[in-house]
């Protein structure tokens, strides 16, 4: 679905929404194709500049948006997140959880404790820690969504090194308690899970079209890896009515990556 497209279909009509790692890659995707489905967004990322960018693109596509520059593995950023939303829309709709770490395929011997930490603190923490920030809201008003960017790495190894696989399998399992506990309280949990998407974490590995890495990301039925919008795309559908009998799914969009 094109922006034109979306802001045709306006499935986001006045809804609000609150997309992290907003500044680039497949945030910044999800902020400007749910701005252009209707949504009021809020953009949010450590990238102060780049939350400037697409606030900026968002308003010159007729949308209306709000960027807060953010460190969501702190607590007092979360806070802060969610008081400015209220503060400037009343409340909360949609949670996009989509903000996250890699660890650049380094092996588990490799693996420091502190590089550990850091991608748990991103990956998970970070998303458990806003979803529950947000929740109180939802379940007030009787209907929120969640979705949340996990990866292919949420079903199988090779996507990256032990501590993204593992956050990522964290981050689906996550998932699918929200909606377990929560489903029947108007709350919708769903996870879109990706394969290779060219953003600025995979451009330098993705660089060389006869290397290794590229040639199986690209021997897929897809025959190409993705681009943030492919991913933007299922995100918005999960997050709109149309997928209203969704609860806890993993969405693979991985180019046919999993159907050997």
């Amino acid at each position: 679905m094109t922006l034109e497209t979306a802001r045709a279909a306006a499935v986001l009509k006045d809804r609000i929404a609150i997309i992290t790692g907003a500044a680039s890659g497949i945030g910044r995707a999800q902020a400007r194709l749910y701005a252009a489905a209707g949504a009021r967004v809020v953009a949010v990322d450590r990238n102060a500049e780049g939350v400037a960018e697409v606030i900026a693109e968002i308003a010159s596509e007729g949308g209306e948006s709000l960027g807060i520059a953010a460190d969501l593995t702190r607590p007092d950023d979360i806070a802060r997140v969610v008081a400015g939303t209220i503060a400037k829309f009343g409340r909360i709709d949609i949670l996009g959880n989509t903000a996250g770490l890699h660890d650049g395929y380094i092996r588990s011997l490799e693996t420091s404790d502190e590089i550990w930490d850091r991608v748990f603190a991103v990956n998970v923490t970070a998303v458990f820690r806003l979803t529950n920030a947000v929740l109180p809201g939802m379940l007030a008003q009787g209907h929120g969504v969640i979705v949340n960017v996990a990866s292919v790495s949420s079903f199988i190894a090779g996507g990256g090194g032990p501590a993204y696989t593992a956050s990522k399998h964290a981050v689906l399992g996550y998932t699918r308690q929200i909606a377990h506990e929560y489903g029947r309280k108007g709350i919708r949990a769903n996870a879109v899970c990706p394969g290779m998407v060219e953003t600025g974490m995979t451009r330098d590995v993705l660089a060389d079209p006869a290397s290794r890495m590229v040639k199986a990301v690209t021997a897929v039925p897809a025959g190409r890896y993705a681009q943030p919008d492919d991913i933007a795309e299922v995100a918005l559908f999960l997050a709109s009515d149309a997928a209203g009998f969704m609860h806890g799914a993993g969405v693979l969009v991985d180019g046919g990556l999993t159907v050997r």
